[in-house]
């Protein structure tokens, strides 16, 4: 018997029956490519031969004839290459700008938004009519009437005409008026006939004459956009992923916040602690679930959509199984920081925070796992409501452990752990309340399988992650070499990058988004547009946040610590952290960019040659060599941001957009 075709109508099947996406060749890397495909046709093949031996086939067949049943995509349609804006990034601050390769499976609410997209782009552009077109056309035939009535009547009188003759010749006025006729067409801009004029968009929204008329417009190249309208994309986009991003990093800053005035050891060692737990384990639980990214999506659009819920599982599973040897790391945290840090106390202290972050590390694995399951199916914002609840529930169990019980330091890693454990809780029950069972496949043996790909796969997402991680976390270890007050004015500095990189972040992952759907729609004018916008977006936010920086440098240190030392410190070197504001938020925006013209790997390297090569020697050049100590130390990331910022900005200025365009065009072209 043979096996059904298991992809829609947007992927193709190469001669190995292996399921390919047009969509993942859109910027995505062969080589990882197929190692998820091969992932998924494995599971594909034995859902088959489960579904041959339990007499389900006809249901799979019926399931994906429906897939089939969608509407057929053009060669320009913005539907097969968009995405929407993840809520799914993040965590502590990238400093590579999360160059991550991105794949595109595109799910039905993709679609659906999409063709959204397109009806609002050709309204714009005048090529369909707009949403209320009613009341434009009543008051134009209003107009076209009472004008008429108006030349008849001088007519009449003119005539001399009897009031009589003058009525009827009214009367027939307004019945012509009302038929259509040579110019009623034009009046009514050019309704085809059939079409309802009164309706939304005079009655042309349906998918598929959307569809037509945008594969029309692309090829006469009749869309255009405008910085109105770009600027009102990126703030709508952005502005929900701000939110996300303060509230996910809001984890870790309430444990700095509230330690921070207990004393300036307890700075320090919370912060030493977060460090390492970062590099040591949340990095690798990030890097890995990136795979997810991949399998999840093309498990999605395999039309078999419990096999999204089955990779969920085998990462969670494998990250459980790396949980053991993170956790005899975090064990032996205070004779591992002791050989680093000079300093016993905060060693010992950082220790025993790492100690009880072992009780919240399954629970974190999970979470990072479930966000993957829910954004494969469109669900953005489950994190986002997840954080609503687990952030302000934090800072209160921050509160009542450290301050009310009075149990001091170690009630920050205790409310850490909680919510650690409750955050998958609180996305179990979304998913099962509100959304997302459907991929869920039940408890199976088949998840201890087939891991082999995913791993191949997870491992070039933890090499990315681990060396953004890896640069903050260098200068926070350096700056413990010269005490505790250099520490704790460390952990001020950096605690005041990541909450200001929640601004410019999110508008350049809304600016990749963007730029990425023009560029798949072949429209490269357009997303040039965006492009700007997105740098003037930059430079707007990179100077509010220097302004703000400067004028609050004597006040902001004060909400992490009350040592004076530490304040004093953190305001002196606040002006170095201030002064590469500008040109950290344009390499954000520039990195967004990049990875919207499918160039991100162009940011990577400009970015670890800068960070690594450049930025690296020049902070412990002048930290140690010359002695300027924490003043040294953040020299190297500003000029490190400075090149970034500079040369990405001449690469985009120069590149060939048409050509970035083309070649997208040309990759899902061969499949």
């Amino acid at each position: 018997m043979s096996k059904p075709v298991r992809s829609p109508s947007r992927h193709s099947n190469d001669a190995n029956g292996t399921v390919r996406s047009l969509g993942t060749s859109y910027r995505g890397e062969q080589t990882l490519t197929s190692l998820a495909e091969e992932s998924i046709a494995r599971d594909l093949e034995e859902a088959d031969e489960e579904a041959i031996q339990d007499g389900e086939l006809e249901n799979g067949l019926e399931q994906t004839n429906t897939q089939l049943e969608r509407a057929h995509l053009g060669e320009h349609s913005m539907a097969g290459y968009y995405r929407r804006p993840s809520y799914m990034a993040g965590g502590l601050r990238p400093f590579l700008g999360s160059q991550q390769p991105e794949y595109i499976v595109p799910i039905e609410q993709d679609y659906e938004a999409a063709i959204n997209e397109e009806r609002s782009l050709l309204r714009d552009n005048h090529i369909i009519p707009p949403k209320h077109p009613r009341r434009r056309d009543s008051e134009t035939r209003a107009s076209v009437s009472s004008m008429g009535r108006s030349l008849l009547h001088r007519a009449s009188v003119s005539a001399g005409l009897s009031g009589r003759k003058r009525s009827q010749i009214d009367e027939a006025a307004i019945e012509d008026d009302d038929e259509p006729g040579e110019t009623t067409a034009l009046l009514g801009n050019g309704h085809p006939v059939g079409r309802d004029p009164t309706a939304p968009y005079g009655g042309e929204d349906d998918p598929d004459n959307i569809t037509k008329k945008w594969e029309e417009a692309v090829l006469e190249g009749k869309i255009h956009t405008t910085w109105q309208r770009e600027t009102k994309f990126l703030a709508r986009n952005s502005a929900p992923l701000m939110l996300t991003f303060l509230l996910q990093n809001s984890l870790t800053m309430t444990s700095i916040f509230t330690v921070g005035h207990i004393g300036k050891i307890e700075l320090g060692a919370v912060s030493l602690g977060s460090m390492t737990a970062n590099i040591t384990g949340y990095a690798v639980f990030h890097g890995l679930t990136t795979s997810l990214d991949t399998l999840c999506a093309q498990a999605y659009g395999s039309g078999r959509k419990e096999l999204v819920g089955l990779q969920m599982l085998r990462m969670v599973f494998f990250l459980w199984t790396i949980c053991i040897p993170i956790a005899i790391i975090w064990a032996c945290g205070t004779e591992i920081l002791s050989l680093i840090i000079p300093e016993r106390e905060i060693a010992v202290l950082a220790g025993q925070y790492l100690k009880v972050l072992i009780i919240g590390a399954p629970g974190y694995a999970a979470f990072e796992s479930g966000k993957r399951y829910v954004q494969a199916q469109g669900r953005f914002a489950a994190t986002m409501y997840v954080l609503l609840i687990a952030a302000p529930l934090n800072m209160f169990m921050h509160w009542l452990f450290v301050w009310k019980f009075e149990w001091g330091f170690i009630g920050c890693p205790i409310a850490v752990v909680i919510t650690e454990t409750l955050m998958p809780i609180l996305l179990f029950l979304y998913v099962r309340f509100f959304g997302g069972m459907e991929c869920w496949p039940g408890f199976t043996r088949k998840a201890f399988r087939n891991w082999g790909p995913m791993v191949r796969l997870a491992l070039p997402g933890l090499v990315m992650v681990m060396a953004e991680f890896l640069a903050f976390e260098i200068l926070t270890l350096a700056s413990a070499r010269f005490g505790s007050t250099y520490l704790g004015a460390q952990t001020v500095l950096q605690s005041l990058s990541v909450i200001t990189y929640c601004l410019p972040f999110p508008i350049s992952i809304a600016a990749s988004t963007r730029v990425a759907n023009l560029i798949g729609a072949t429209l490269p004018d357009a997303a040039k547009v965006t492009g700007k916008v997105t740098v003037l977006f930059g430079v707007i936010v990179g100077v509010l946040n220097v302004i703000i920086l400067m004028a609050a440098r004597y006040h902001v240190p004060q909400l992490f610590t009350n040592d004076q030392d530490v304040i004093d410190l953190a305001a002196a070197v606040l002006p170095i952290n201030a002064a590469f504001q500008l040109v950290d938020s344009l390499a954000a925006q520039m990195n967004g960019l990049l990875r919207g013209i499918g160039k991100q790997e162009i940011g990577g390297w400009i970015g670890l040659v800068a960070y690594y090569v450049i930025g690296m020697p020049i902070s412990f050049g002048l930290a140690f060599g010359l002695d300027y100590k924490l003043y040294g130390l953040w020299a190297g990331p500003a000029v490190a941001l400075g090149i970034v910022s500079f040369s990405e900005g001449i690469y985009l200025y120069k590149a060939n957009w048409h050509a970035a365009a083309d070649e997208a065009a040309k990759r899902n072209a061969a499949g």
